[in-house]
């Protein structure tokens, strides 16, 4: 097979009209010659940090809708699952991956759970790291989230990071503002990524001092503004990727959206394309072509070198998109899941207090990091409750692996005026969070999630609205198209219940995130993310 038309020399930084010669999955020769054809052929994109489960879709239904976009491969956190299902929930994730062609590459979970404030559904330990750092298919130690840890020798979590050393695979890093002698020691420790950064100076300390850094633009997370600057000097040590992406926002774009921001942006083009297609290959040794004679022919035809439309995209020489028709196949598999608790009573969300003032946590829309906030408190009854001109709406987390008392805290920043919203997709560990104007509906909300053991849902007056998540609680057994219809729905609905957040479930995921900063909830209660230890609702 041949492709003809500019071919893009990301290293030697040339475009030149010339003809790529393909057999047998490899590139064999590529010759500088004139032709007819004006498209570019390049390397594939990368995403050099992503948790699938975060589409809501398994993997071989992710890797439908990427190839359109001109992924060829992921550096893949298989974290959400394996909180769920531990070392089995990982191991679904390679073999249902394994039967597409597409280039997933995952990582050993480093923190499972998390910390040790929440309730996860499985243990992975440094035993258990040994024995998937042994694994050809675990690639890198996934995300090193407990940097309080590391910084302090916490012996279990040095075991892993040796593990990963002693089989010679890179240490993720995952460390939300770490500056300063804690940044050192926790680089020190081997760990070579970062991809949390949410200011220009944090992440030219990082790079300064070694790391590289991961410029994050997903549904939720968006740090793309803050850190692109850096891009134009420290090309070479940066890397694109999306952490979490939903399903809607993947049918729109991928990798390629982040490019065509970047360049739109004045910057170099060799360098948008080192980061999104060469840097993630060289730093995770990954067996993906790079457009070099000998390489698996991973490549893509791009209309352009500005908004990155793509017409064609090659895994291992097999086309897998054609002008945006995905040829991947569906893949059978089994529904996994571990839920374990029965439905509430709205007596179970009451919270018993006089305090005059609360702790809220504040949402800020597109960040991870949240704000703690006092407020005063709205009583009825002797209950704490949910106001809705004040936008202080009560928030709970609940155990979905054991049948214990639900987690009470507020929350700012929501805007509902009706109902509640709901996920079992809750990072770390995937405990039901809800978010509702009155016990009541958060009630409600909640045992709809309990009754299809997980899934996202909406609730308003006189409609409610469910997407069933039957993998682990967290991945839907449907195509892209149909949970991504679904969703759009879903969030459209949570947008006329009141919400003014770009992406309401996207963040609500990230409320019960306790390694970030400041003020989050686990199913034990309202958790201070900087001092990393619990406090109270109440204030005064």
């Amino acid at each position: 097979m041949k492709l003809k038309g500019n071919i893009v020399d990301i290293e030697n930084r040339n475009v030149f009209k010339g003809e790529i010669t393909i057999i047998d999955g490899k590139i064999a020769s590529i010759e500088e010659k004139d032709c007819e054809e004006n498209h570019f052929i390049l390397p594939g994109f990368v995403d050099a940090h992503i948790h699938i489960e975060s589409s809501m879709l398994v993997p071989s239904e992710f890797a439908k809708i990427a190839v359109n976009h001109g992924t060829v491969a992921t550096v893949s956190d298989p974290h959400e699952i394996a909180n769920v299902l531990g070392v089995k929930g990982v191991e679904f994730m390679i073999e249902n991956g394994k039967q597409t062609p597409f280039k997933f590459n995952f990582g050993a979970p480093s923190c499972v759970p998390a910390t040790s404030f929440e309730s996860a559904g499985a243990i992975i330990d440094s035993d258990d790291i040994k024995v998937l750092m042994e694994n050809p298919d675990i690639k890198y130690l996934a995300e090193m989230m407990n940097y309080p840890g590391v910084i302090y020798d916490d012996a279990e979590v040095l075991k892993k990071i040796e593990w990963a050393k002693h089989y010679n695979k890179p240490i993720d890093g995952h460390a939300p503002g770490l500056r300063g002698d804690d940044l050192t020691k926790y680089i020190s420790a081997g760990i070579s990524t970062d991809h949390e950064c949410f200011s220009f100076e944090e992440g030219l300390e990082k790079l300064q001092k070694g790391m590289k850094v991961i410029i994050r633009e997903g549904s939720a997370a968006k740090n793309f503004e803050a850190l692109i600057d850096l891009l134009d000097e420290h090309y070479k040590n940066m890397m694109f990727c999306s952490d979490d992406k939903h399903p809607d926002d993947l049918l729109l774009g991928h990798i390629n959206q982040i490019c065509a921001r970047a360049v739109a942006k004045g910057n170099d083009v060799f360098k948008v394309l080192q980061a999104a297609c060469v840097n993630p290959v060289k730093h995770y040794n990954l067996d993906v072509g790079l457009l070099n004679i000998g390489d698996d022919a991973d490549c893509i035809v791009m209309e352009d070198l500005k908004d990155f439309k793509t017409l064609q995209t090659y895994i291992n020489g097999e086309l897998v998109s054609d002008n945006g028709v995905s040829k991947v196949k569906h893949v059978k598999f089994e529904n996994l899941n571990n839920f374990n608790t029965t439905k509430k009573e709205v007596s179970d969300f009451r919270l018993a207090s006089k305090a005059k003032e609360i702790r809220v946590i504040e949402c800020l829309d597109g960040e991870l990091i949240t704000n703690e906030i006092i407020a005063a408190s709205t009583i009825k009854d002797g209950n704490l409750v949910s106001n809705t001109d004040t936008d202080i709406l009560k928030m709970t987390v609940v155990n979905r692996y054991n049948n214990d008392a639900p987690a009470i805290a507020f929350i700012k920043n929501y805007g509902l005026k009706e109902g509640a919203i709901a996920s079992s997709v809750g990072h770390d560990s995937h405990n039901i969070i809800a978010i509702g104007v009155s016990d009541e509906a958060i009630c409600k909300a909640v045992n709809l999630l309990i009754e299809n053991e997980g899934g996202i849902c909406a609730i308003s007056d006189t409609e409610e609205k469910v997407i069933p998540l039957p993998v682990a609680g967290i991945m839907s057994d449907q195509n892209a198209e149909i949970i991504g219809k679904h969703y759009s729905e879903l969030d459209k609905m949570a947008k006329e219940l009141g919400s003014k957040l770009h992406a309401p479930y996207m963040s609500l995921s990230f409320m019960a995130l306790l390694v970030i900063p400041a003020l989050k909830l686990s199913d034990k209660g309202l958790f201070n993310g900087g001092k990393f230890e619990f406090t109270s609702v109440e204030v005064s």
